[in-house]
């Protein structure tokens, strides 16, 4: 079996942030988030990296990060584009939102031949995770079902003091199986807990902070490639119609289909660590002290890469 690869979501790096070239360094040294998910799972196992980015920012993200992540680990690009539609379908005028995490997965059909993770390129994840996914990943074959997994993370730990997240809320069964997951979109912080809302804050429904949340960390074999794709024009007929400038395809959603027609199983994961991302500007000084405390702490040199 091929060994398992690492595949990073990064077309939308920036966006929220404020551009591609203003994601500041989280450390003196240098270093991004994603320096950090990649030396973990260079250290868990990995030994290839596709980067999934948009062709726009393909100069600035080569010179950034992946001329210096090339010297010690594979790496391809695939890119995802507004344009990329099945055949009959068309770009609807004035949409400029990106299609979503499935969509983005799909461009890796042809650079993927092997069980592979999936991360988003602004996330500190936690080592530990990056192990558990290796690990199922070296051992994983699909059999009368597709075999997946997740590393879920307790929503309390996952949340920002700076505005809204998105998440993938999930039902976890005895044996640590994953029986449905809700994309939800905008989750806030309340003062007594957290909560959703699906109609611009009209009303909000209250969650538990203790939920298993996705933060798009799977596990996949390349099946979900196969589905993904033979799923678009149905998600396209029915969104097209209802949300043309802002339906999103989601990676959770597919999973989801496949769990209740039984084609799939996932395991999950489950991590305790916290999370961290710069999903807004203020968020930056939280992730520094956090890198800071794990280096004073040794569980990341200082220099990642001229120690690795």
């Amino acid at each position: 079996m091929n060994e398992p690869i690492l595949v990073i979501m990064a077309a939308g790096m920036g966006s929220r942030y404020g551009g591609l070239k203003q994601i500041d360094p989280i450390d003196n040294e240098g270093h991004l988030i994603i320096d950090f998910s990649i030396y973990d799972a260079v250290r868990a196992g990995f030994k290839k990296v596709v980067f999934i980015i948009k062709k726009e920012i393909e100069s600035d993200f080569k010179e950034i990060i992946g001329d210096r992540i090339s010297k010690f680990v594979n790496v391809e690009y695939v890119y995802q584009q507004l344009g990329t539609l099945p055949e009959g379908y068309t770009l609807p005028k004035g949409r400029v939102k990106p299609w979503g995490t499935a969509h983005a997965i799909l461009c890796c059909l042809d650079a993927v031949d092997a069980p592979f993770a999936v991360i988003n390129a602004d996330d500190y994840y936690g080592k530990d995770a990056f192990v558990s996914i290796y690990n199922y990943l070296s051992e994983v074959k699909d059999d009368a079902q597709y075999r997946y997994a997740m590393v879920g993370y307790v929503l309390e730990n996952t949340l920002t003091e700076n505005g809204s997240v998105a998440r993938g809320v999930c039902e976890v069964d005895e044996n640590n199986m994953l029986t449905n997951i809700t994309e939800r979109t905008h989750i806030e912080k309340t003062q007594t807990g957290a909560a959703f809302t699906e109609n611009d804050g009209e009303t909000w429904v209250n969650i538990d902070l203790a939920s298993i949340v996705s933060m798009n960390m799977w596990g996949f074999t390349p099946s979900i490639l196969t589905e993904t794709k033979a799923r678009f024009s149905q998600f396209l007929d029915t969104s097209l119609t209802n949300n043309p400038l802002k339906c999103e395809y989601f990676l959770p959603s597919v999973v989801g289909e496949l769990l209740t027609e039984n084609k799939a199983t996932a395991k999950v994961l489950t991590s305790t660590d916290r999370w961290y991302g710069v999903t807004y500007r203020e968020d930056k000084e939280a992730v520094e002290n956090a890198i800071q405390t794990f280096k004073n702490n040794q569980i990341y040199p200082v220099r990642l890469w001229e120690e690795n």
